[in-house]
C-alpha cells in the first residue's frame, strides 16, 4: 500500500504543506489560501500539479445568500413532488427523491450555513469490518461499542472536539435525527445521534461511526446511506474477506454518484497473501470508477480494549490529522465534496424530473380517456338530435296532434287590410296541444341527454378500470363515478328550458318574415319556435326527411315564412347553442374525474418544469 505522501496528489494534498497561522473566516477565504499555497508548492515541486477548485460554496457573501436561496427552493420543489402512481421505476424514483431531499437537508444547507464547522468524516462499511475499533483507535479511547454480536453499532456515534460539541448537538446537521450527549454508547439504541466530546481530536475534525450498511436490520442501511450523504469525507471500511461483496460496491457507487469524497480502508489483511488481496482490491476500485479514492490497509492483528495497535493506523491518523490541522486542505476536501454534490444534482434532479413527467403523462392519459368518453357521447348525441330519433313516441304523437288538428294553421293569422284587425299575439292563448308538444319535446331531449351522460360516465369508468393507474386511483375513490352526478337531472332540465327560451328569442329577434308573406299573414312566435325546434331535431339539411312518418310541414312552412337564408342562420345559431349547453353539462360531469386526479396528488407538467428550472438556477447561482 502506498504511503500518504505518495497518494496525496489524488486529493490535492502535497507533502510538506504548511499550516496556516489562523483559520480563515469563510470557505472562500480558505480557497484563497489554497491557491497561494499551491503556487508556492509548484515552485518547489514542479512534478506535482494541484488542479484549481472549480466550485465553492459561494465566492462572496451576496452570491452565498443567493446560492442558499436557490438551494432552499430546490429542496422545496423536490419535497413537493408526489410520485403516487405505481408506474415502472417509481420505487427507484422515490428513493432518489428521498436521497436528494435528505442530502439537501442533512448536508448541503447545513454546510453552506456552517462554513467553519469541522470536517465530518463518516466511517461506513460492512458488518464486522472494524469501523468502531478504528474510531476507538483514532480517538485513543473506547468511545464506540465493539463486540462479537453483529451488528454492534446500532446508533451512530459522533466524536468531536469539545469546542464543537454544541454545534453537533444543536446545529443544523442531520436535522431529522435526535441528539444525545455521550458517553454511554452501549445504552443508546435507535436513530439517536450520540455526540461524544474528546480533546484528543483536533478542532477541525469530527469522526462518525455509522451502522453497518449490510446489517440484517433495514433501518441500518437507511441510516448508513443518510450519514454517508451528509459527510465531507466518506471512509469505506471493508475486510479482506468481504471486499468483493456486492453491497460494498453498491455503496461506493452511490457515494460517487452523490458527490462524496471517498477514502477506503481494507482491514484484516492476512499475512502472506496480503499483496495479492490488496492488488485485486485496487483493480476492483479502478474497474468501478473509484480508483482515485485514498487507500489504506490494516493487517490482521490483535485487538485489545476495543483498539488496534497504534502502528496499524499510523497512515490513516497522519492523513486525517494533516487534513484537520491545515485549514486550506481541510477546506479543499469540504469544497470538493460540496461541489461534487452540486455536480451530482445536474444529473439526479433532471432524472427525478423525468419520472415526474412520466407520472404527468399518465395523468394526461387518464384525463384524455375521460375527455374521449364524453366527446364520443356528445358526438352521438349531436347525431341523435339531427336524425329525427326524438320525433317518435310521445313527441311524434303530440306533433301530429298539433299539426293535424288545425292548431298549427291557427298560429298563422290572415291579415285583413290596413284598417282592419291585424292578427297578433295580444289576447291569444297558447293552445293546450302546443303546451303539450313543448313539454314532450323538453322531456325527450332531457331523457336523451341524461342517457348520453350515463353512457359517458360508464365509458370513462371502464377506460380507467382498464388502465393500471386508473385502477389504482379508483381503489381510493370514496364517491361513486359509475353514474351521473345527483344534480345533473336538475341542470339538464334548466339547460333544455333555457334552450327553448333561446330559440323563441331567435324567432322574435331574427325571424324576419319575407315581405311578400308579411303583407298577408302574421304568426305566433312561440308556436313557430316549436316548429323550428321540430325542424332542427328532424332534419340535418332541407333534403333529409323526418323519420317516423311525419310530414315535411315544418321545413316548408319555415322556408315559406322566413326564406332559406334567414332559416339557415336561425337554425345554425339554435343548434350551436344546444350543443354548447350540452357540452357544458358534460364538462361539469367530467370535472368529477379531474377532482379525483387532483385528490390523488398526481403531479402535472408544471412540477417537472419547476425541477428543471431549479437545476438551471443552481448552475447560474454557482
Amino acid at each position: 500500500m502506498t504511503s500518504p505522501a505518495d497518494q496525496s496528489a489524488v486529493h490535492g494534498d502535497r507533502p510538506g504543506g504548511g499550516t496556516a497561522e489562523s483559520a480563515p473566516e469563510t470557505l472562500e477565504a480558505a480557497a484563497v489560501d489554497t491557491a497561494k499555497s499551491s503556487a508556492d508548492l509548484d515552485e518547489r515541486a514542479e512534478e506535482t500539479v494541484v488542479e484549481p477548485v472549480e466550485y465553492s460554496v459561494a465566492p462572496d457573501p451576496a452570491r452565498e445568500v443567493d446560492l442558499a436561496r436557490v438551494l432552499t427552493e430546490l429542496r422545496d420543489h423536490v419535497d413537493q413532488v408526489r410520485l403516487v402512481l405505481e408506474v415502472p421505476g417509481v420505487e427507484e424514483a422515490r428513493a432518489a427523491q428521498a436521497e436528494i431531499r435528505s442530502q439537501l437537508d442533512d448536508y448541503v444547507l447545513p454546510r453552506i450555513r456552517g462554513k467553519t464547522a469541522p470536517m465530518l468524516v463518516v466511517l461506513g462499511g460492512s458488518t464486522g469490518a472494524g469501523k468502531s475499533t478504528l474510531v476507538n483507535t483514532l480517538v485513543g479511547a473506547r468511545v464506540s461499542a465493539t463486540g462479537v454480536l453483529r451488528p454492534t453499532t446500532s446508533s451512530p456515534i459522533l466524536v468531536c472536539h469539545p469546542d464543537h460539541a454544541d454545534w453537533f448537538l444543536k446545529g443544523p446537521l442531520l436535522p431529522d435525527m435526535g441528539r444525545v450527549p455521550g458517553p454511554a454508547p452501549d445504552a443508546i439504541a435507535g436513530d439517536q445521534l450520540v455526540v461524544i466530546s474528546s480533546d484528543r481530536l483536533p478542532e477541525g475534525l469530527a469522526l462518525l461511526d455509522s451502522p453497518d450498511f449490510d446489517s440484517v436490520f433495514d433501518d441500518h442501511l437507511e441510516f448508513a446511506t443518510k450519514l454517508m450523504a451528509a459527510s465531507d469525507l466518506w471512509l469505506c471500511v471493508t475486510t479482506a474477506a468481504r471486499y468483493a461483496d456486492a453491497q460494498v460496491w453498491q455503496m461506493l457507487q452511490r457515494a460517487k454518484e452523490q458527490g462524496a469524497t471517498i477514502g477506503v480502508v481494507l482491514s484484516r489483511v492476512p499475512q502472506g497473501a496480503g499483496t495479492e488481496v490488496v492488488d485485486h482490491f485496487a483493480e476492483m476500485l479502478d474497474e468501478h470508477g473509484v480508483g482515485d479514492a485514498r487507500r489504506f490497509t490494516i493487517p490482521e492483528t490483535r485487538v485489545e480494549d476495543s483498539r488496534l495497535p497504534e502502528e496499524t493506523v499510523e497512515d490513516i491518523r497522519a492523513w486525517l490529522l494533516e487534513l484537520a490541522e491545515s485549514p486550506a486542505r481541510r477546506t479543499k476536501i469540504i469544497r470538493d465534496t460540496f461541489g461534487g454534490v452540486l455536480d451530482s444534482f445536474r444529473v439526479r434532479v433532471p432524472e427525478l424530473a423525468k419520472h415526474v413527467e412520466a407520472q404527468a403523462e399518465v395523468r394526461t392519459v387518464l384525463r384524455e380517456e375521460v375527455e374521449a368518453a364524453y366527446a364520443t357521447a356528445l358526438a352521438e348525441l349531436d347525431e341523435a338530435t339531427r336524425n329525427g330519433s326524438l320525433l317518435r313516441g310521445e313527441v311524434l304523437a303530440r306533433w301530429q296532434d298539433f299539426a293535424g288538428t288545425g292548431d298549427l294553421l291557427r298560429a298563422l293569422r290572415v291579415q285583413r287590410g290596413r284598417g282592419g284587425h291585424r292578427g297578433g299575439r295580444k289576447g291569444r292563448r297558447n293552445p293546450t296541444r302546443l303546451r303539450a308538444l313543448k313539454a314532450a319535446l323538453r322531456a325527450a331531449l332531457e331523457s336523451l341527454i341524461l342517457s348520453a351522460a350515463e353512457h359517458a360516465a360508464e365509458e370513462a369508468l371502464g377506460r380507467w378500470q382498464a388502465h393500471p393507474a386508473g385502477r389504482q386511483i379508483l381503489a381510493d375513490v370514496a364517491g361513486d363515478l359509475s353514474g351521473v352526478s345527483p344534480e345533473l337531472p336538475r341542470r339538464v332540465g334548466r339547460a333544455v328550458s333555457s334552450w327553448q327560451d333561446h330559440v323563441l328569442e331567435l324567432v322574435r329577434t331574427e325571424g324576419v318574415t319575407k315581405r311578400t308573406v308579411a303583407k298577408l299573414v302574421s304568426f305566433d312566435e312561440e308556436a313557430l319556435s316549436i316548429v323550428l325546434m321540430i325542424g332542427l331535431l328532424g332534419y340535418g339539411t332541407s333534403d333529409v326527411s323526418v323519420k317516423g312518418g311525419t310530414s315535411a310541414v315544418p321545413q316548408r312552412l319555415l322556408k315559406a315564412l322566413f326564406g332559406a337564408e334567414s332559416l339557415r342562420g336561425m337554425s345554425a345559431k339554435a343548434r350551436a347553442d344546444l350543443r354548447s349547453r350540452i357540452g357544458m353539462l358534460f364538462d361539469e360531469e367530467a370535472i368529477r374525474y379531474g377532482q379525483v386526479l387532483d385528490a390523488a396528488e398526481i403531479p402535472d407538467e408544471t412540477a417537472a418544469v419547476r425541477l428543471y428550472q431549479a437545476t438551471h438556477k443552481l448552475e447560474v447561482a454557482r
